[in-house]
């Protein structure tokens, strides 16, 4: 009979941290090297930290800057995510989060507020970035703000699987506030995953199970992190070509892939890009699941229907 996987949840990055593993007696090896792996992205990648090298980026006024090889990774992930989605994704969103609102960590934005007058304006766009890998520097425009959420979560799930499995073996599940990624060998059957608007929900809100064996699963919702401004409903997906929230027909799209990385990619992509986002996916072959506001479901790229279904 197989041992159930050990589990253990832990905040971090300002989300949910769950941690599964096949090796239980493992299980606070595997947390002490997931929580420093998400410790270094939290000083390399967040815009809230004063003293994170990304604050010292944004903060520059356009001189370049001296920062951690996990921030040129990071960075370079970013661009890539802009490269390949059109500048769908793209990083250069940071002062246009700090207009809608998102200035702070999410935990401390009210949830209500006075109306903003909010300008619709393209962002800066991905190619006003400059990165030097062997001097290990990056520059950005002066008024230019970089804001990695859309690609960092997911690349620190990532690398918090693939250090958990290199440190202790056996196999291992990853999930930052629903973004996951998997390493090593799954359960008989695989990762058991329940796929929702927002992944602190009960067993009982609308979803779905799915079983995940490899790579990863990505999850983008504007279910969550979301407030409102006079009676402007806002949230954190940031449409670059307007720079304002995107005003997408899905409200929530979930996006097999690789890796976590490249789903949370497609998925932040996905809703950006509305009506076109379900034929982009098949042609992409990436299995998804994406939700319109009124609840109806479409899955495309071999995204199996829920048994009975």
């Amino acid at each position: 009979m197989e041992t159930q996987p050990a589990t253990t949840v832990f905040p971090a990055l300002g989300t949910t941290v769950s941690l599964l593993l096949t090796n239980p007696r493992r299980l606070e090896a595997a947390r002490s090297v997931v929580e420093a792996e998400l410790d270094h992205i939290d000083r390399a990648c967040s815009r809230f930290r004063p003293d994170s090298d990304l604050t010292y980026v944004n903060e520059a006024a356009g001189r370049r800057v001296h920062v951690t090889p996990l921030l040129i990774t990071a960075i370079e992930v970013a661009l890539r995510a802009a490269r390949i989605t059109d500048g769908d994704v793209d990083p250069t969103v940071g002062e246009a989060l700090q207009l809608v609102g998102y200035d702070r960590d999410f935990a401390l934005i009210a949830p209500t507020g006075p109306a903003t007058p909010l300008e619709v304006r393209r962002v800066p766009g991905w190619r006003t970035v400059e990165i030097n890998r062997d001097r290990s520097t990056v520059r950005v425009p002066r008024g230019v703000s970089l804001d990695l959420g859309a690609t960092a979560k997911a690349l620190a799930a990532d690398r918090a699987a693939t250090a958990a499995h290199a440190a202790v073996g056996g196999g291992v599940l990853v999930s930052l506030g629903g973004d996951i990624a998997v390493a090593g060998d799954s359960p008989v059957g695989g990762w058991s995953v329940r796929v929702t608007d927002d992944h602190a929900a009960d067993a009982c809100a609308p979803g779905e199970s799915v079983a995940v064996e490899t790579g990863g699963l990505a999850t983008s919702s504007t279910t969550v992190r979301r407030w409102k401004r006079g009676q402007r409903a806002l949230h954190h997906i940031i449409d670059p070509a307007t720079g304002c929230s995107s005003e997408s027909c899905w409200r929530t799209v979930s996006v097999a892939g690789a890796n976590c990385t490249d789903a949370n990619i497609a998925s932040t992509a996905a809703i950006v890009r509305g009506q076109w986002a379900g034929p982009w996916l098949e042609a992409l072959g990436m299995p998804a699941r994406l939700v319109r506001h009124d609840g109806s479901v479409i899955r495309v790229g071999g995204w199996a229907n829920p048994a009975g279904q």
